[in-house]
């Protein structure tokens, strides 16, 4: 293995962390719009929501460790087949390629709770009276 093999993650992991925080900054603006929008007092399908939004901030926190993790293990694997520790250098990134897979595991659930945050705005819309 050479320097350059973990070298190629690092574009990729880069761009996934930017993704993550890209998500994790739109939970915390609809989290602030929805606290705004109700108030003092909340419905049933917002108490449903909140629990959604737990879950999904947990998540990505935990999406965003694994992928600061792979990150990390990848550069010290480049510094170990820099210095010359070959062996060193190939489980260190062979770790953080696990890491990586973690990280996208972990998102993989999240889009599905995601998907769930969906189903319940649109069982709310179907329970309002038609016009």
């Amino acid at each position: 293995m050479t320097l350059t093999t973990p070298a190629l993650l690092f574009p990729a992991i880069s761009l996934l962390l930017l993704a993550y925080t890209n998500r994790f900054l739109v939970l915390a603006q609809l989290i602030r719009e929805l606290n705004a929008r109700e108030g003092s007092t909340n419905r049933p399908v917002v108490l449903a929501q909140i629990d959604n939004l737990k879950k999904r901030i947990k998540l990505i926190r935990s999406m965003q460790v694994w992928g600061v993790f792979s990150f990390l293990l990848c550069t010290v694997s480049m510094f170990s087949l820099f210095i010359a520790q070959q062996l060193l250098g190939i489980i260190l990134f062979g770790i953080s390629l696990c890491c990586l897979m973690a990280s996208l595991i972990i998102s993989l659930y999240e889009i599905h709770i995601s998907c769930d945050a969906i189903e319940i705005e649109l069982q709310n819309i179907e329970k309002k009276p038609v016009a």
